[in-house]
């Protein structure tokens, strides 16, 4: 079995401005490096499908759903969502490809036609919240994804891991109460989205860091923190925020991660998913404004993910 990516040209529509550093260059800057990289040819490249509203509904309010799809302007114009988030006239689209793609990752990865996947998409969704979306995100790809692999196909079990350098504010938000589910992440603090660190917990263990925190004080913290829980908690499905803005590249955040960081995690994460969960994995892209170093870290990630 291979590695899939999972993309759409409608995730690359979506444009708020060029200021903004979400930007469709992001996707771009993936696939180029996927390329000159060597290992596009290895990889299983499938069309992110749109969501089904029924897996939308099981994370998101109807009012969090109508906001973007009753709100979709007409070309050229743009409606604002937040002071930096908005949508054009596409963004409905994009967004459905997207949270479309986590979920046919799933199901994919679950029937054991791919061995794992990455979701090569935007608007990201760790910030989006149950009953909003918020900075930068629409609808949370990653925990619409997660209660669909609950609710939908039956695990017991599913962990996500996040190592984006913002707090996955929604994400927590959305599986707090949630004793099927696990999550692990650090994010730099104090920073954007600026909530208050929550208890470590059985069921949550994310650890504020501060800025300019390096990739052997991460590595420590995946291996004191993050794994003691995911061995204790067994998934049998794992999920990963996959953003790259805590290289040390990246202006948006300040701490120093580098290529060979985020493949050796990625590396944790697997041993973990192979004792535990059939090896599977769904990986969805975050954050990573700087091109250079998005589409560098995101080749490390996907080689470590399809072992190459």
């Amino acid at each position: 079995m291979t590695t899939a990516i999972y993309s759409h040209p409608d995730c690359a529509r979506h444009d708020m401005g060029d200021w903004h550093p979400e930007s469709p260059a992001r996707l771009q800057a993936i696939a180029d490096q996927l390329i000159g990289s060597h290992i596009h040819d290895l990889l299983e490249h499938r069309e992110a499908p749109l969501v089904a509203l029924a897996d939308l509904e099981r994370n998101h309010s109807r009012n969090a759903i109508a906001l973007v799809r009753d709100n979709v302007p007409a070309p050229g114009d743009s409606y604002p969502i937040d002071g930096d988030t908005s949508l054009n006239h596409y963004s409905w689209r994009a967004a459905q490809r997207a949270a479309g793609a986590a979920v046919a990752a799933t199901d994919a990865v679950i029937d054991g036609e791919i061995a794992n996947a990455f979701c090569s998409v935007r608007p990201p969704g760790h910030h989006a919240r149950p009953v909003e979306p918020m900075g930068f995100c629409l609808f949370n790809n990653v925990a619409v994804a997660a209660k669909h692999a609950l609710d939908a196909r039956g695990l017991a079990r599913v962990a996500v891991v996040d190592f984006d350098v913002h707090h996955g504010n929604g994400t927590e938000e959305a599986l707090q109460g949630e004793p099927r589910a696990l999550m692990v992440s650090f994010y730099q603090h104090p920073f954007y989205p600026y909530t208050e660190p929550e208890p470590i917990s059985a069921h949550m263990v994310n650890v504020p860091v501060p800025a300019h925190t390096k990739g052997d004080a991460v590595r420590q913290i995946v291996l004191e923190q993050w794994l003691p829980a995911l061995h204790a908690f067994q998934p049998e499905m794992i999920f990963i925020s996959a953003g790259f803005d805590a290289h040390r590249e990246d202006d948006i955040g300040g701490m120093g991660l580098v290529e060979a960081d985020y493949a050796w995690m990625t590396q944790q994460v697997m041993e973990v998913a192979r004792l535990y969960a059939k090896g599977r994995i769904v990986s969805c892209l975050e954050g990573g404004y700087n091109l250079s170093a998005l589409g560098r870290s995101v080749v490390a990630h996907v080689k470590a993910l399809a072992e190459l």
